[in-house]
């Protein structure tokens, strides 16, 4: 199985195809929204951070063998990973985090959040959204039954100087879509590999041929401004509205110098660009970086590939080293720029792995299959106390045993900390009001 597809048979590049439903409209909002003002300004907390940079690991990762290692559990439990020691006497993670390790101290790790949702397209929405599917739903499932973190902070907190305040880098993940926020609030998708040598985002630069005064007149380049590559919510209520809020973004995008500068990453020093990692992963991650420096709130890097069914330890042994060093770059680079007091990083998929290793789906490598009861989530920025470990998994890593989370307790906790109330309310187009977290705690540990 290629390693950018998970075990339903969805790459990345699919998600480019598949847009969640956006509903469009007015209704009643604008008199709810109007009488809920006052509210919202008294319940808004104090945000410690400006921006959100979101590592999504799509298919699942194994805490095993990345940050919650057993190596007092039975051989078929333990893997053939050693543990490490990290720079928090006691804790370990697995033999090739080491940069990680070594880093603990700048960051904090969850091992405690569960949850009963084990197929990729339930679990995806659940992490995602904070809100569990309203209905049972395939594993191959892209489904919305409410915004994502993404689109929440981008109505939000819009970004300025024509930059979009959602991006997703190299697509968007199945639940990472506005639902009924509609589609101004949908990721701008950013394809292209920033590690190639050519790299060029196609809607930031003007096609052939056309000028600055001829871009102006907006009827006279129509055509040509919607022949651009761009994403399009094909679930959208209205694909023509939602094609002109597409086509404005084109345009400013266009006319932005921030925009510009923030996706000229040959800017960067060599020596930055090969401490992220000379491929697509780091370059992204770098690219993340250069786009919350320009103002952009929120970005999701979707990292796919993590549904190891099978040939877990080898797939493993040479992923592993190079997405240690890009994400311990991203942490340290922030840190050295003075911005990761006001940029959060996270990285999780939508839950862990089996605790005993499997050979099942008629595969002949062992891997670990789906296990929604025991996940590790890297949580840094935004005022974290480094060197916070949360919640324990018991002895073989069936469950999480202490301090148990919720997925909702992790979306409290990252909207809190972007100063946007996770209690707020918001309603659809026909003026139906929905809690953007049902359970708006935020994990008191990370604050």
């Amino acid at each position: 199985m290629p390693t950018n597809t998970n075990c339903a048979g969805f790459s990345r590049r699919d998600s480019l195809q598949l847009g969640l439903g956006a509903l469009l409209g007015g209704g009643l909002l604008t008199a709810f929204r109007a009488r809920g003002f006052a509210a919202e300004a008294v319940n808004a907390p104090a945000a410690r951070a400006k921006s959100c940079i979101l590592i999504w690991m799509d298919g699942g990762p194994t805490h095993f063998e990345t940050f919650d290692p057993k190596p007092d559990a039975p051989e078929e439990y333990r893997g053939e990973f050693k543990a490490i020691p990290t720079a928090v006497p006691g804790v370990h993670f697995s033999e090739h985090m080491t940069r990680l390790a070594k880093g603990l101290s700048k960051f904090a790790m969850i091992r405690s959040i569960r949850h009963e949702q084990g197929n990729h397209g339930a679990g995806n929405h659940y992490m995602m959204t904070g809100a569990p599917p309203r209905i049972p739903v395939g594993c191959g499932a892209f489904v919305s039954f409410h915004p994502s973190m993404g689109s929440v902070v981008a109505h939000e907190k819009p970004a300025s100087g024509g930059l979009p305040a959602y991006f997703s880098l190299p697509s968007m993940t199945r639940s990472g879509g506005p639902n009924f926020l509609g589609a101004k609030y949908a990721p701008f998708v950013v394809a292209e590999d920033p590690s190639g040598r050519n790299f060029k985002v196609r809607d930031v630069a003007l096609p052939e041929g056309l000028t600055g005064e001829r871009f102006d007149d907006r009827t006279g380049v129509r055509s040509d401004v919607d022949s651009l590559k761009r994403f399009m919510d094909k679930a959208a209520g209205d694909p023509a509205l939602a094609l002109d809020e597409h086509y404005k973004q084109a345009y400013d995008l266009m006319n932005s110098k921030p925009a510009q500068a923030a996706f000229d990453i040959a800017r960067e020093p060599t020596k930055v660009r090969d401490t992220y990692g000379r491929n697509g992963f780091g370059q992204r991650l770098l690219l993340a970086r250069r786009l919350v420096e320009a103002g952009v709130p929120f970005v999701t890097v979707n990292d796919g590939g993590w549904d190891h069914h099978s040939d877990l330890f080898g797939a493993l042994r040479k992923r592993l080293p190079s997405w240690d060093q890009s994400v311990s770059a991203l942490i340290t680079d922030l840190e050295e720029r003075g911005m990761l007091d006001s940029t959060l990083v996270i990285a999780l998929g939508e839950f862990g792995r089996t605790p005993k290793i499997s050979t099942l789906q008629g595969q002949t490598k062992p891997g670990r299959d789906h296990w929604a009861n025991a996940m590790s989530v890297l949580f840094a920025g935004g005022g974290t106390p480094g060197g916070t470990v949360v919640g324990a998994t018991d002895r073989k890593g069936f469950a999480a045993v202490e301090r148990v989370l919720a997925p909702e307790n992790f979306v409290s906790t990252v909207y809190t900390k972007l100063g946007i109330d996770p209690n707020k309310i918001l309603y659809n187009p026909n003026g139906r009001p929905a809690h953007l977290v049902s359970d708006p705690t935020p994990i008191k540990e990370l604050m």
